[in-house]
């Protein structure tokens, strides 16, 4: 096993403060308590090497020694497999963990993405589009929220799975969308409070909030 270095923009706009998907790897980073290291690439100037860690121009990407890994649920799992304070030895709640991380991906973000996206640009309201989408999210939260009324984690054990579950909902939470999941709406309120989220949390905002300075003195 190699130095971990976690490599997000060196900037991004506020909006999306606090939810880039860096903070997923910080966030499980510091539940592990594995030594890790920041490093940045130009949000504005993708050059060829950015592309060569994460072929779509994205962030985050993980190093770890001569491994290159990117997209935050693979990063998980990755980080996963170094401790048992992310993903359970156990082989039926390992099991169970891996597939609740994979729904948190696929069933729960691949429709709140859209959802929140035409929020963000102001086409939700009477549009087809939206209703569409709207209609679908509500649909997951209602088969997620007996999940979550039964559960305090996941996997019986906090895991990798609640890390991204947690942060999935954390952002339909952001527009409003758990108004009527008291279940999930608890769950990301448990999950959030833990010490690990709040330094995470905490150190994407520093981050982002040292680079303003440095572009001000730049101008």
């Amino acid at each position: 096993m190699g130095e971990l270095v976690l490599t997000t923009f060196d900037w991004v706009p506020e909006p999306p403060r606090g939810n880039v998907r860096d903070l997923r790897v910080r966030w499980a980073l510091e539940e592990a308590g594995l030594p890790y290291r920041v490093a940045s690439v130009p949000f504005a100037d993708r050059k060829p090497e950015h592309f060569a860690h994460q072929p779509f121009g994205q962030v985050p990407w993980l190093t770890d020694g001569d491994l290159s890994i990117f997209e935050s649920g693979a990063i998980l799992l990755h980080l996963g497999e170094r401790s048992e304070k992310l993903l359970p030895a156990e082989p039926r709640d390992r099991a169970e963990a891996v597939k609740w991380l994979f729904a948190a991906l696929n069933s729960v973000e691949a429709v709140s993405q859209p959802w929140s996206l035409l929020i963000f640009t102001g086409n939700s309201g009477d549009r087809p589009e939206w209703k569409f989408f709207d209609g679908w999210l509500k649909a997951r939260l209602k088969h997620m929220e007996p999940v979550l009324a039964k559960r305090e984690w996941l996997a019986g054990s906090f895991s990798v799975a609640d890390i991204l579950m947690a942060d999935v909902l954390r952002v339909i939470d952001r527009f409003g969308g758990l108004a009527e999941y008291p279940a999930s709406l608890d769950y990301v309120t448990r999950a959030t409070a833990r010490p690990a989220f709040a330094k995470a949390h905490a150190d994407q905002l520093a981050h982002f909030a040292a680079a303003d300075g440095m572009r001000g003195r730049a101008s």
